[in-house]
C-alpha cells in the first residue's frame, strides 16, 4: 500500500525536477511511511538521495542525449509484502519498463508462476514486480489479469508512453492533470498540487454535484483542469496525445453468461460461500500483522467468521463506539467476537469535531460530506496501533440488497404500474398519513416515509435523486446567489458530462425538462441507462455500485485509513463476489414482498451469524452531527458559515444559510446533512484556497 505520483512532459527537452517529485512524495508520506523512491529518466541518482533511481539503462549511464529528463515517478511505501525487497520504483531487467504501484494484487503468486514458466526473472517477492513482467507479455491488457485493488503508473521506454491504471471498483484513487504538454498525477489531490503550474480554480459543476451527493463524482474533481481516472479505466499518454479506455464493467443483466440465474445451481448459497471464502482467503496474505474491522453488522461478521476458519491464531478484531446508544453497535460486535473467539479490541471515543474536521478536510483534498468519515478515521487510528492490515465488510450492501432504498425503488415501481386513477388515490392517502410527519428528527422512520411519498410522482431517476440528495434542485434555487446560479446555468447548458457516452442521451432523449438541465440527475441517468434491462431495485443497486460505492464509500475508507497508514481489504469487493450479488434476482435479495434486506446473504451464512445479528436491520456507521450542530458545533458553524469570508465567495444567499442554521438549531427542522456539507465546503476553501 503506497502513495504514487509523477510527471510526464511530452517535449523530451523539458525536465522533471527531482525536488518537485520529493515535494509530491512528502504530501503522501502518511500513505507510505516505511520507504520512498523516485525514478527520473536519464539522470543519475542524486548524491545521498535514498531511494532515488536512475533511468539510464538503455542509453548508458553517461548519456545525456537520450533518454531525456522528461519523465519522473515517485512513491511512498507502506511495506506489506516482501518488506525488505519490495522497494519502488521497480523495473524489468533492462530498465525499459518502470512502475510505481499502490495497492495489492491478490493473484500475484499465480501470475508469477506463469511468468517464471515463460522465462521471466524476478528479483523480489513483491506483487509489484508481477506488473512489470506481465506488462512485457500483455502491454495495456495487463490490467485484465490483475485481481486486487490498485492504482499504478508505468513508463514504457521503448514505446515512450505512460500508462496509468485503476482497479475495477475504484478502491485505490488516482488523480491527474493533463494540459496537452504535460501530465502530472498522484494518489491524492494535495500531492498533485505540488506540481508547478496547476491552477486552483473551483469547478462550478463539481460544487453543484457535491451539494447533491456529498461527494464530487469521478471523473470530476473540485478543481477545473484536474480529473479522477474512473474505476476500471486506464490512460495511455504519449507524444501523440492521451487515450482513456474502459477495460471492465459491472453486470448489466440478471443471469446471462457466467452469471447466476434464479433456477441455476450457480445461484445457490453454496456458490456464494465458495466465492466469498476464496476472496477472504486471498486477502490474508501479508508479511505484517493483520486483523479486521468488526461492527457487529452482517457483512463484517461474515468476513470475520471466514477469516477465523483460515487463521491459526485468533483474529484480531476492532470496534469503535461513541457512548450514544443510537450510534453504538458495540454490543453486537461483542456477540460476533465471542462467537468466533477473536482477540477483540473495543474503543470508546468522544469525537472532537472541531479538532478532527480540519484534519479530515486536509486529507480528503476536496469537499467530502459523508459524516461517517469521522468514525472511520477514529477506527483506523485505533486499529493501526495493533495491525497494519484490516479486512472490512464494505460492498455487501450494494451487492446483496442492504439499503432500504432498494425496497423503496421496488415499491415505487409497483406504484408506477398502477392505473393512473389508483395512483392518485394511493398518493393522496400516503400524503394524508405522512405529509405532516416532523422533519426535525434525524434517522426517524416517519421522516423516511415522508421523503418516499414526496417523490412518488417523479420518474425513476429523478425519484432516486430526490431520495438521496442533500440539496435538491429546488433547494439550490433558494441557496445560490443570482450570480452563481447564472454562472452555473450557463456552464451546465454547455456542459457535457464526461460519461455521457455511456448512454446518457438515450436516457433523457430530447425531453426538455428540469432533469435535462440538472447535472446531478444527468449523472445518474447515464448509469441508469446502462441498467435499462434490470428491474428498479436491481438497477439502483448497480447504479450505486458504479457511483456511490467508489465515489463515497471507498473514498471515505481509503483516505481515512491511509491517513493512519492502515491498509484496508474488502472481500465483498472481489468482482466475482460483487458481480454474483448484483446478478441475483431481486426477489432472492429482498424477498417476494420486496421489503427485506440481504435475505440471500443472511440465509447463505446463517451458520456464521449469531441470531441477534442475523435478524437485525442496518444501523449505519454514523455520528450525531444533528446534535453537534445544536451543541458543540452550534457557535462554530454559525461563525464559519455566516462569516464575511464565506459569504464573499458569492455562492450562497446569506438569508438562506441563516434560515437553515436557525431552523436546525431551534429544532424546527433537521438540516444537519446540509449544514455539514456547507461547513465542509467552507473549511476546504480555507485549507486549499487561502
Amino acid at each position: 500500500m503506497c502513495g504514487i505520483c509523477g510527471i510526464y512532459h511530452r517535449d523530451p527537452s523539458a525536465a522533471v525536477s527531482r525536488e518537485t517529485l520529493r515535494a509530491m512524495i512528502a504530501r503522501l508520506r502518511h500513505r507510505g511511511p516505511d520507504d520512498a523512491g523516485t525514478f527520473l529518466r536519464g539522470e543519475l541518482p542524486a548524491a545521498g538521495g535514498p531511494g532515488d533511481t536512475a533511468g539510464t539503462s538503455l542509453a548508458g549511464p553517461a548519456s545525456r542525449a537520450t533518454p531525456g529528463l522528461n519523465v519522473g515517478l515517485g512513491m511512498a511505501r507502506l511495506s506489506i509484502i516482501d518488506v525488505m525487497g519490495g522497494h519502488q520504483p521497480m523495473s524489468n531487467e533492462d530498465g525499459s519498463v518502470w512502475v510505481v504501484f499502490n495497492g495489492e494484487v491478490y493473484n500475484f503468486r499465480e501470475l508469477k508462476g506463469e511468468l517464471l514458466e515463460r522465462g521471466h526473472a524476478f528479483r523480489s517477492h513483491a506483487d509489484t514486480e508481477v506488473i512489470v513482467h506481465l506488462y512485457e507479455e500483455l502491454g495495456e491488457r495487463v490490467v485484465e489479469r490483475l485481481h486486487g485493488m490498485f492504482a499504478f503508473a508505468l513508463w514504457d521506454e521503448r514505446r515512450e508512453q505512460l500508462l496509468l491504471a485503476r482497479d475495477r471498483l475504484g478502491k485505490k484513487p488516482l488523480v491527474y492533470h493533463d494540459d496537452g504538454a504535460r501530465i502530472a498525477f498522484a494518489s491524492e489531490l494535495q500531492a498533485l498540487l505540488e506540481a508547478p503550474g496547476i491552477t486552483r480554480a473551483v469547478s462550478p459543476e463539481a460544487l453543484d454535484l457535491y451539494l447533491t451527493y456529498q461527494y464530487v463524482p469521478a471523473p470530476l474533481t473540485i478543481f477545473e483542469g484536474i480529473r479522477k481516472l474512473p474505476p476500471a479505466h486506464y490512460l495511455v499518454a504519449s507524444k501523440g496525445g492521451t487515450r482513456i479506455e474502459r477495460y471492465w464493467d459491472l453486470p448489466t443483466a440478471v443471469g446471462g453468461a457466467s452469471l447466476p440465474r434464479a433456477s441455476d445451481a450457480s445461484a445457490s448459497p453454496a456458490c456464494l460461500r465458495e466465492r466469498l471464502d476464496a476472496a477472504v482467503k486471498m486477502r490474508l496474505v501479508s508479511d505484517v500483522p493483520l486483523g479486521a474491522f468488526l461492527s457487529g453488522g452482517i457483512d463484517s461478521t461474515i468476513v470475520v467468521g471466514l477469516m477465523a476458519r483460515h487463521m491459526r491464531e485468533p483474529v484480531k478484531t476492532f470496534s469503535i463506539g461513541f457512548g450514544q446508544p443510537k450510534y453504538d453497535e458495540l454490543s453486537y460486535a461483542r456477540l460476533a467476537a465471542e462467537r468466533f473467539g477473536t482477540d477483540h479490541h473495543e474503543f470508546v471515543v468522544e469525537p472532537k469535531a472541531i479538532e478532527v474536521l480540519p484534519l479530515l478536510v486536509r486529507h480528503y483534498g476536496e469537499p467530502f460530506a459523508d459524516s461517517s468519515a469521522i468514525p472511520t478515521y477514529y477506527l483506523a487510528q485505533k486499529t493501526r496501533e495493533h495491525v497494519t492490515v484490516a479486512l472490512s465488510g464494505d460492498g455487501g450492501d450494494e451487492g446483496f440488497g442492504g439499503y432500504e432504498r432498494y425496497a423503496a425503488m421496488a415499491l415505487g415501481a409497483r406504484y408506477d404500474a398502477l392505473p393512473r386513477p389508483l395512483r392518485c388515490v394511493v398518493r393522496g392517502l400516503a400524503r394524508a398519513l405522512f405529509g405532516r410527519v416532523s422533519t426535525a428528527e434525524p434517522k426517524s422512520r416517519g421522516r423516511r416515509l415522508r421523503r418516499f411519498v414526496e417523490a412518488l410522482s417523479l420518474p425513476q431517476v429523478e425519484r432516486y435523486v430526490q431520495w438521496i440528495a442533500y440539496f435538491k434542485q429546488a433547494d439550490k434555487g433558494e441557496l445560490y446567489t443570482g450570480a452563481f446560479a447564472e454562472r452555473l446555468g450557463r456552464d451546465i447548458s454547455d456542459f457535457q458530462f464526461p460519461i455521457s457516452d455511456l448512454g446518457l442521451k438515450s436516457a433523457i432523449g430530447n425531453r426538455q425538462s428540469a432533469m435535462a438541465a440538472d447535472a446531478a440527475a444527468r449523472y445518474l441517468a447515464a448509469e441508469f441507462a446502462k441498467a435499462g434491462g434490470l428491474d428498479a431495485a436491481a438497477a439502483t443497486a448497480r447504479v450505486d455500485a458504479a457511483t456511490y460505492l467508489p465515489n463515497d464509500i471507498l473514498t471515505k475508507v481509503d483516505i481515512a485509513s491511509m491517513a493512519n497508514s492502515l491498509e484496508v481489504r474488502c472481500p465483498f469487493l472481489e468482482p466475482d463476489v460483487l458481480g454474483f450479488g448484483l446478478s441475483l434476482p431481486t426477489r432472492l435479495k429482498l424477498g417476494r414482498l420486496g421489503i427485506s434486506t440481504k435475505k440471500f446473504l443472511r440465509a447463505a451464512f446463517a451458520d456464521l451469524l449469531p441470531p441477534a445479528i442475523r435478524t437485525r436491520g442496518k444501523m449505519g456507521f454514523g455520528v450525531p452531527i444533528a446534535h453537534w450542530l445544536r451543541g458543540e458545533l452550534r457557535d462554530y458553524a454559525r461563525c464559519i458559515l455566516l462569516s464575511p469570508e464565506c459569504l464573499a465567495r458569492g455562492y450562497f444567499r446569506e438569508e438562506t444559510v441563516r434560515r437553515l442554521l436557525d431552523e436546525h438549531q431551534s429544532s424546527r427542522a433537521d438540516h444537519a446533512d446540509r449544514l455539514w456539507a456547507l461547513l465542509n465546503l467552507e473549511l476546504w476553501h480555507r485549507e486549499f484556497l487561502p
